[in-house]
């Protein structure tokens, strides 16, 4: 969308694992050297991990590219399998016919093209990328792989790669013999503020212009800060960064811009969880220092907390309120019944005494008194009565 603007034949940050864009920083030239030492020398096992978007995919598919003189490789993506399909999925990388075939025959045919490889002098390299997500059972049967082997060599290297969790998971009691046999141990450390710097021009280099756009000297704390030292996540800034420059016409990026670009993302909750920044730790130059975040105020989540507490606060207040309420109407209804009892009463006595002067000056008999007594107050007792609850 903006390569055309910034003269770039490509956009310098996309996410995916491009061999051609691997900036070799301190780590990653280690990483690679010892990858192609122990491929070179067969050693065994080889154990590579690195944080989520640290490059460990991209440095795998540059040692895939390179070519290595002599070496056969199969490469498995897709750890969430069971021990059949991880063994037909590495015979099947490797060309191996896997049609029809139990688990046995897969292993036989196996054993069978690493001995061919051996006589000759090939070198067959297992990559098993995503390693963390297998389990126990199934990073046993990766180390009875390894026992295929000659009198003085290995016939099979088996790289896993993995995110820094797959070292908890080897260092379980039960895998003590896996562990063992890892020769090579190596784990791709973030960036540095230096190599930041370094890196973007770097990949803008690579997608045509180096100077394709002017990041200031307090951007690169910035984008230190929030990523962590992550390719992946600086590349994610800096691409949005471009859009953004980019809509504004401009070449030069400064802090305003990337503060901007941090706000809109809301980039340290929605790349880092609820880790916060405050308690972070960098490492640069192999010394830790705590950083200083800048960031875009007022915090998401603390608004968030806060509505959720008033909105608790209004939810007990419109309880206390509902049932003060019906305590009110509920006395006041009370207090109404006793009054219309009380003047029943007297309206009542009032009725007798009235009706016994009307029969007593009409010489009313004693048994028709009775009578229209009676009927006459129950009538004017209804009535009254009803007349009172429709005014309530």
């Amino acid at each position: 969308m903006y390569e055309a603007f910034f003269n770039l034949k490509q956009k310098p940050f996309d996410l995916l694992p491009d061999p051609e864009f691997l900036f070799m920083s301190s780590s990653h030239k280690k990483v690679l050297s010892y990858l192609d030492y122990g491929i070179r020398e067969r050693v065994g096992f080889i154990l590579l991990t690195g944080e989520v978007g640290s490059g460990k995919t991209t440095i795998i598919r540059n040692l895939i590219k390179k070519n290595l003189t002599d070496v056969v490789l199969s490469k498995i993506f897709n750890t969430r399998v069971d021990s059949e399909q991880l063994i037909a999925m590495i015979n099947d990388d490797f060309g191996l016919s896997v049609i029809n075939k139990d688990k046995i025959t897969l292993l036989r045919d196996l054993n069978t093209f690493l001995i061919e490889q051996f006589v000759k002098g090939n070198k067959p390299v297992l990559i098993i990328d995503e390693a963390q997500n297998l389990n126990h059972d199934l990073l046993e049967e990766i180390r009875m792989l390894s026992n295929l082997e000659t009198d003085n060599a290995k016939l099979l290297q088996i790289i896993l790669v993995g995110q820094p969790e797959l070292r908890k998971t080897l260092a379980s009691a039960t895998l003590v013999q896996l562990r063992q046999r890892i020769s090579i141990n190596c784990h791709i450390q973030p960036l540095n503020k230096s190599e930041i710097e370094l890196y973007i021009l770097h990949r803008m280099e690579k997608a045509g212009d180096r100077e394709a756009a002017i990041f200031f000297p307090e951007t690169i704390d910035i984008i230190f800060t929030y990523s962590r030292g992550i390719p992946r996540l600086i590349n994610i800034i800096c691409d949005f960064i471009l859009l953004a420059a980019f809509a504004e016409e401009t070449r030069n990026i400064d802090a305003a811009m990337v503060q901007d670009i941090i706000g809109d993302l809301d980039f340290e909750y929605h790349y880092w969880g609820s880790e916060s920044l405050d308690g972070h730790v960098m490492k640069e130059n192999n010394t830790e220092t705590a950083s200083s975040p800048i960031r875009p105020e007022p915090v998401f989540s603390e608004m968030i907390k806060g509505i959720n507490e008033r909105l608790e606060n209004m939810g007990k207040e419109s309880e206390t309120s509902s049932q003060k309420m019906f305590q009110e109407m509920f006395q006041e209804m009370t207090g109404k019944i006793t009054e219309l009892e009380k003047s029943l009463k007297s309206h009542q006595e009032k009725t007798g005494t009235l009706i016994k002067k009307i029969f007593k000056s009409n010489q009313i008999t004693e048994e028709k008194q009775s009578e229209l007594s009676n009927e006459e107050t129950a009538q004017s007792l209804m009535g009254n009565m009803f007349g009172r609850m429709f005014r309530l």
